[in-house]
Protein backbone atom coordinates (compact mmCIF):
# COMPACT_ATOMS: atom_id res chain seq x y z
CA UNK A 1 0.00 0.00 0.00
CA UNK A 2 1.37 3.41 -0.96
CA UNK A 3 2.27 5.80 1.83
CA UNK A 4 -0.19 8.63 2.38
CA UNK A 5 2.19 10.89 4.29
CA UNK A 6 5.15 12.99 3.24
CA UNK A 7 8.61 11.64 3.99
CA UNK A 8 10.87 14.44 5.33
CA UNK A 9 13.97 12.61 4.09
CA UNK A 10 12.53 12.27 0.58
CA UNK A 11 11.56 15.95 0.48
CA UNK A 12 15.05 16.92 1.65
CA UNK A 13 16.67 14.74 -1.04
CA UNK A 14 14.50 16.30 -3.73
CA UNK A 15 15.50 19.79 -2.60
CA UNK A 16 19.16 18.79 -2.53
CA UNK A 17 18.87 17.52 -6.11
CA UNK A 18 17.24 20.79 -7.18
CA UNK A 19 20.08 22.73 -5.55
CA UNK A 20 22.65 20.76 -7.54
CA UNK A 21 20.74 21.33 -10.78
CA UNK A 22 20.47 25.09 -10.19
CA UNK A 23 24.12 25.39 -9.16
CA UNK A 24 25.23 23.42 -12.19
CA UNK A 25 23.33 25.54 -14.71
CA UNK A 26 23.36 28.92 -12.90
CA UNK A 27 26.45 28.91 -10.64
CA UNK A 28 26.75 31.69 -8.05
CA UNK A 29 23.27 32.97 -8.92
CA UNK A 30 20.77 34.40 -6.44
CA UNK A 31 18.45 31.49 -7.13
CA UNK A 32 21.22 29.04 -6.24
CA UNK A 33 21.71 30.81 -2.91
CA UNK A 34 18.02 30.82 -2.00
CA UNK A 35 17.77 27.13 -2.96
CA UNK A 36 20.70 26.47 -0.64
CA UNK A 37 18.82 28.23 2.15
CA UNK A 38 15.73 26.13 1.43
CA UNK A 39 17.93 23.03 1.60
CA UNK A 40 19.26 24.04 5.04
CA UNK A 41 15.72 24.72 6.28
CA UNK A 42 14.51 21.35 4.98
CA UNK A 43 17.33 19.54 6.79
CA UNK A 44 16.31 21.21 10.06
CA UNK A 45 12.65 20.46 9.43
CA UNK A 46 12.95 16.71 10.08
CA UNK A 47 14.30 17.33 13.59
CA UNK A 48 11.73 20.05 14.28
CA UNK A 49 8.82 17.87 13.10
CA UNK A 50 10.07 14.97 15.26
CA UNK A 51 10.23 17.29 18.28
CA UNK A 52 6.69 18.57 17.64
CA UNK A 53 5.27 15.06 17.31
CA UNK A 54 7.04 13.81 20.45
CA UNK A 55 5.16 14.36 23.76
CA UNK A 56 6.82 16.65 26.31
CA UNK A 57 6.69 14.19 29.20
CA UNK A 58 8.00 16.48 32.01
CA UNK A 59 5.39 19.08 31.08
CA UNK A 60 2.62 16.47 31.00
CA UNK A 61 3.61 15.10 34.41
CA UNK A 62 3.74 18.60 35.87
CA UNK A 63 0.32 19.37 34.36
CA UNK A 64 -1.28 16.26 35.86
CA UNK A 65 0.23 16.96 39.30
CA UNK A 66 -0.93 20.59 39.33
CA UNK A 67 -4.42 19.61 38.17
CA UNK A 68 -4.68 16.98 40.90
CA UNK A 69 -3.50 19.49 43.51
CA UNK A 70 -6.07 22.08 42.44
CA UNK A 71 -8.92 19.58 42.45
CA UNK A 72 -7.80 18.22 45.82
CA UNK A 73 -7.64 21.77 47.21
CA UNK A 74 -11.17 22.45 46.01
CA UNK A 75 -12.46 19.22 47.54
CA UNK A 76 -10.77 19.99 50.88
CA UNK A 77 -12.24 23.48 50.88
CA UNK A 78 -15.74 22.13 50.28
CA UNK A 79 -15.32 19.44 52.94
CA UNK A 80 -14.17 22.01 55.48
CA UNK A 81 -17.43 23.88 55.26
CA UNK A 82 -19.65 23.46 58.34
CA UNK A 83 -23.42 23.76 58.19
CA UNK A 84 -24.66 26.82 59.99
CA UNK A 85 -26.42 26.35 63.32
CA UNK A 86 -29.14 28.77 62.27
CA UNK A 87 -31.34 28.59 59.18
CA UNK A 88 -29.63 29.90 56.04
CA UNK A 89 -31.34 32.75 54.26
CA UNK A 90 -31.95 32.75 50.52
CA UNK A 91 -29.39 35.54 50.06
CA UNK A 92 -26.69 33.61 51.89
CA UNK A 93 -27.51 30.46 49.91
CA UNK A 94 -27.23 32.32 46.60
CA UNK A 95 -23.94 33.88 47.67
CA UNK A 96 -22.58 30.48 48.67
CA UNK A 97 -23.62 28.91 45.37
CA UNK A 98 -22.11 31.81 43.44
CA UNK A 99 -18.84 31.45 45.29
CA UNK A 100 -18.75 27.71 44.64
CA UNK A 101 -19.50 28.16 40.93
CA UNK A 102 -16.75 30.78 40.65
CA UNK A 103 -14.29 28.40 42.29
CA UNK A 104 -15.27 25.61 39.89
CA UNK A 105 -14.90 27.91 36.88
CA UNK A 106 -11.50 29.10 38.08
CA UNK A 107 -10.23 25.55 38.60
CA UNK A 108 -11.66 24.47 35.25
CA UNK A 109 -10.00 27.38 33.44
CA UNK A 110 -6.69 26.67 35.19
CA UNK A 111 -6.81 22.98 34.23
CA UNK A 112 -7.68 23.88 30.62
CA UNK A 113 -4.70 26.25 30.50
CA UNK A 114 -2.38 23.55 31.82
CA UNK A 115 -3.71 20.89 29.44
CA UNK A 116 -3.29 23.10 26.36
CA UNK A 117 0.10 24.61 27.21
CA UNK A 118 1.97 21.83 25.39
CA UNK A 119 0.02 22.45 22.19
CA UNK A 120 0.69 26.18 22.42
CA UNK A 121 4.44 25.62 22.83
CA UNK A 122 4.52 23.31 19.79
CA UNK A 123 2.28 25.67 17.81
CA UNK A 124 4.63 28.59 18.46
CA UNK A 125 7.61 26.63 17.18
CA UNK A 126 5.73 25.39 14.13
CA UNK A 127 4.47 28.87 13.24
CA UNK A 128 7.97 30.28 13.52
CA UNK A 129 9.26 27.68 11.06
CA UNK A 130 6.29 28.16 8.70
CA UNK A 131 6.88 31.92 8.70
CA UNK A 132 10.47 31.26 7.61
CA UNK A 133 9.18 29.23 4.66
CA UNK A 134 6.77 32.01 3.73
CA UNK A 135 9.71 34.42 3.59
CA UNK A 136 11.67 32.02 1.37
CA UNK A 137 8.72 31.81 -1.04
CA UNK A 138 8.71 35.59 -1.39
CA UNK A 139 12.47 35.61 -2.01
CA UNK A 140 12.07 33.01 -4.77
CA UNK A 141 9.38 35.19 -6.32
CA UNK A 142 11.74 38.18 -6.25
CA UNK A 143 14.26 36.25 -8.35
CA UNK A 144 11.74 35.56 -11.13
CA UNK A 145 10.13 39.01 -11.23
CA UNK A 146 12.52 40.51 -13.76
CA UNK A 147 12.76 37.37 -15.91
CA UNK A 148 10.67 38.60 -18.83
CA UNK A 149 9.88 36.10 -21.65
CA UNK A 150 10.16 38.93 -24.18
CA UNK A 151 13.93 39.00 -23.62
CA UNK A 152 14.32 36.47 -26.38
CA UNK A 153 12.32 38.59 -28.83
CA UNK A 154 14.94 41.35 -28.63
CA UNK A 155 12.33 44.10 -28.64
CA UNK A 156 13.43 47.66 -27.91
CA UNK A 157 16.56 48.73 -26.11
CA UNK A 158 17.81 47.99 -22.60
CA UNK A 159 17.47 50.83 -20.09
CA UNK A 160 20.83 50.04 -18.52
CA UNK A 161 19.26 49.89 -15.07
CA UNK A 162 19.21 46.10 -14.88
CA UNK A 163 22.11 43.79 -15.57
CA UNK A 164 22.52 42.69 -19.20
CA UNK A 165 19.97 40.01 -20.08
CA UNK A 166 21.94 37.26 -21.72
CA UNK A 167 19.82 34.17 -21.13
CA UNK A 168 18.68 32.15 -24.12
CA UNK A 169 15.11 30.91 -24.43
CA UNK A 170 16.14 27.52 -23.07
CA UNK A 171 18.08 29.02 -20.13
CA UNK A 172 15.21 31.31 -19.24
CA UNK A 173 12.76 28.40 -19.33
CA UNK A 174 15.06 26.40 -17.05
CA UNK A 175 15.38 29.31 -14.62
CA UNK A 176 11.63 29.83 -14.41
CA UNK A 177 11.03 26.09 -14.07
CA UNK A 178 13.53 25.90 -11.21
CA UNK A 179 11.71 28.76 -9.48
CA UNK A 180 8.42 26.90 -9.84
CA UNK A 181 9.93 23.69 -8.44
CA UNK A 182 11.45 25.57 -5.51
CA UNK A 183 8.08 27.13 -4.68
CA UNK A 184 6.34 23.76 -4.84
CA UNK A 185 8.94 22.20 -2.54
CA UNK A 186 8.60 25.10 -0.13
CA UNK A 187 4.91 24.24 0.21
CA UNK A 188 5.79 20.56 0.75
CA UNK A 189 8.20 21.43 3.56
CA UNK A 190 5.48 23.51 5.21
CA UNK A 191 3.04 20.59 4.95
CA UNK A 192 5.42 18.40 6.97
CA UNK A 193 4.56 20.37 10.11
CA UNK A 194 0.95 19.19 10.16
CA UNK A 195 1.58 15.53 9.31
CA UNK A 196 1.53 14.56 12.99
CA UNK A 197 0.39 17.80 14.61
CA UNK A 198 -3.31 18.42 14.02
CA UNK A 199 -3.45 21.99 15.26
CA UNK A 200 -6.02 24.25 13.53
CA UNK A 201 -3.85 27.38 13.75
CA UNK A 202 -0.81 25.59 12.28
CA UNK A 203 -3.04 24.00 9.62
CA UNK A 204 -4.32 27.41 8.57
CA UNK A 205 -0.75 28.78 8.39
CA UNK A 206 0.34 25.86 6.20
CA UNK A 207 -2.68 26.33 3.92
CA UNK A 208 -1.73 29.99 3.55
CA UNK A 209 1.82 29.06 2.53
CA UNK A 210 0.53 26.49 0.03
CA UNK A 211 -1.91 29.04 -1.41
CA UNK A 212 0.95 31.54 -1.67
CA UNK A 213 3.31 29.15 -3.44
CA UNK A 214 0.55 27.97 -5.78
CA UNK A 215 -0.31 31.54 -6.72
CA UNK A 216 3.33 32.46 -7.32
CA UNK A 217 3.87 29.32 -9.40
CA UNK A 218 0.84 30.24 -11.49
CA UNK A 219 2.51 33.53 -12.43
CA UNK A 220 5.66 31.65 -13.45
CA UNK A 221 3.72 29.22 -15.62
CA UNK A 222 2.05 32.12 -17.38
CA UNK A 223 5.54 33.32 -18.32
CA UNK A 224 6.51 29.83 -19.43
CA UNK A 225 3.43 29.58 -21.66
CA UNK A 226 4.40 32.85 -23.32
CA UNK A 227 7.97 31.64 -23.67
CA UNK A 228 6.95 28.35 -25.29
CA UNK A 229 4.66 30.23 -27.69
CA UNK A 230 7.51 32.41 -28.97
CA UNK A 231 8.89 29.77 -31.26
CA UNK A 232 11.25 26.88 -31.54
CA UNK A 233 14.88 27.12 -30.52
CA UNK A 234 17.39 24.28 -30.53
CA UNK A 235 18.17 23.43 -26.95
CA UNK A 236 20.09 20.81 -24.98
CA UNK A 237 18.24 18.23 -22.87
CA UNK A 238 16.69 19.55 -19.66
CA UNK A 239 18.45 18.82 -16.39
Amino acid sequence: MASRSLDPAAVARTIETLCRRVEKRFPDSGLARVCGELDRVARRTAATVAWIERPILPLRVATVLLAVLMVAGLVVSVAALRPAARPVSVTELVQGLESGINDLLFVGAAIFFLVTIESRIKRRRALRAIHELRAIAHVIDMHQLTKDPEWVLDRGRETGVLQPRTMSRFELSRYLDYCSEALSLTGKVAALYIEGFQDPVALQAVNEVEDLTTGLSRKIWQKLMILYAIGEEPSPPAA
